[in-house]
């Protein structure tokens, strides 16, 4: 594999951080993984292009490896973060329709999520918390804006069609509450466009682990509908580039926003 990860690094107190955009998987791990698996489907397909520019000066975290190999935004404890509810795990056995993604006799063990998490899931955290610390360093504040896409129809994660919009604080433990309210209102007015705050999706163990509010450092999930961007929820998940430019001009008032606020927070 390349690097695990990629940085960029800004001057603005908002972090982007995108833990479900790799592809890469390492060959040992591939030769295990059955078709199904190979389709990569739970990808958040094309999310870094669709925030790329948004926000000029914003620090990025893109981790390079594929969420089948080790899931960045799960609790490395293991344990769930929707107790009670269909998910899946650190290295997950089936995809989002609850379908194997292992060739049979080659599912992940516990020592292949003890290794995972040492060689992956860890540094990318460590590379994320730096960055954290390096922004609130100069601001005295920091964002982290976990950026997240997901097909909208699911229905071994959830019932229904899900919002445009899911925006997760965990009940508004994760970040002062002007910045949730000018997230969920900005979204709630973007035209021809659902939204949600709190709803199925709450914000995952990277929202949750991060977001101290009480020590500056402030954290948001947006998960997104991928058929805001994509021209289908299905293979080969092409990026609709007039979607998507629809959609950028909301993302950018969000974000532009926040980044509003938290320069306000830290006087």
């Amino acid at each position: 594999m390349s690097k695990l990860f990629e940085i960029t690094q800004g001057t603005s107190p908002v972090i982007l951080a995108f833990p479900h955009t790799g592809t890469e998987v390492p060959p040992d791990i591939w030769d295990r993984l059955n078709d199904n698996g190979k389709l990569l489907a739970d990808t958040d397909w094309h999310i870094h292009e669709l925030y790329a520019g948004l926000l000029p000066n914003a620090t990025t975290v893109r981790a390079t490896f594929h969420r089948y190999v080790i899931d960045a935004n799960r609790d490395p404890s293991g344990t769930s973060l929707y107790p009670g509810q269909n998910t899946t795990g650190l290295i997950p056995e089936t995809d989002f329709d609850g379908k194997s993604i292992w060739k049979a006799g080659e599912e992940p063990t516990e020592a292949d999520i003890r290794l995972c998490l040492a060689d992956f899931h860890a540094p990318y955290h460590a590379a994320l918390a730096a960055e954290i610390e390096r922004v609130k360093s100069i601001h005295g504040v920091a964002v982290l804006y976990d950026c997240h896409s997901i097909r909208s129809l699911i229905p071994f994660l959830f019932e229904g069609r899900l919002p445009d919009f899911n925006i997760g604080t965990d009940m508004g433990r994760t970040c002062d509450a002007a910045i949730e309210a000018a997230t969920l209102e900005i979204a709630a007015s973007a035209e021809g466009y659902t939204s949600i705050l709190n709803g199925r999706f709450k914000g995952g163990w990277t929202t949750r682990h991060y977001g101290r509010p009480e020590t500056g450092v402030h954290a948001i999930q947006m998960e997104l509908a991928q058929i805001t961007h994509l021209e289908t929820e299905a293979p080969p998940f092409a990026y609709d580039g007039e979607k998507a430019k629809r959609l950028r001009m909301h993302l950018k008032a969000i974000l532009t926003k926040i980044e509003a606020i938290a320069l306000e927070l830290k006087r």
